[in-house]
């Protein structure tokens, strides 16, 4: 894969706003490349699960079923990529660790169609409480 490639795909993750943009630069350079489906391990990450749990309720405005989430992780790039079911519905999540920005996007319908829900998603830093010892 090349290098700029990824480089611009974070780029537009970080910038674009047009979320369906990003996700079909995703799939034409990505997604649909055997050296890329090659890359990778199987892999957990409570984080990005409890997102995209928390992520599809909000977008469905009822409980959900997470099933097939196929989590896998690219060390060299930072990068977490996966499909996944919601009730039925195709998914899909990408996420880069090292600048914590990720898209989700969601078949809206079930049966799935052409119209999908999108969210791209930021993670927060957790700072410790202060505990008389902080410099500033």
């Amino acid at each position: 894969m090349k290098i700029d490639r990824w480089q611009e795909l974070k780029q537009k993750l970080t910038n674009e706003a047009d979320f369906s943009d990003i996700w079909l630069f995703y799939m034409d350079n990505f997604a649909d490349h055997p050296e890329f489906t090659d890359l990778g391990k199987p892999a957990h990450n409570q984080y990005l699960n409890d997102v995209i749990h928390k992520t599809c309720q909000q977008m469905f405005g009822k409980k959900i079923k997470i099933t097939n989430f196929l989590l896998i992780h690219i060390a060299e790039h930072k990068f977490f990529h996966a499909p996944f079911q919601v009730n039925g519905r195709i998914g899909g999540v990408i996420y880069f660790e090292d600048i914590k920005v990720g898209l989700l996007a969601v078949s809206a319908d079930f049966p799935p169609t052409d119209a999908v829900k999108y969210s791209r998603f930021t993670e927060m830093m957790r700072l410790s409480k202060p505990n008389g010892n902080d410099l500033n």
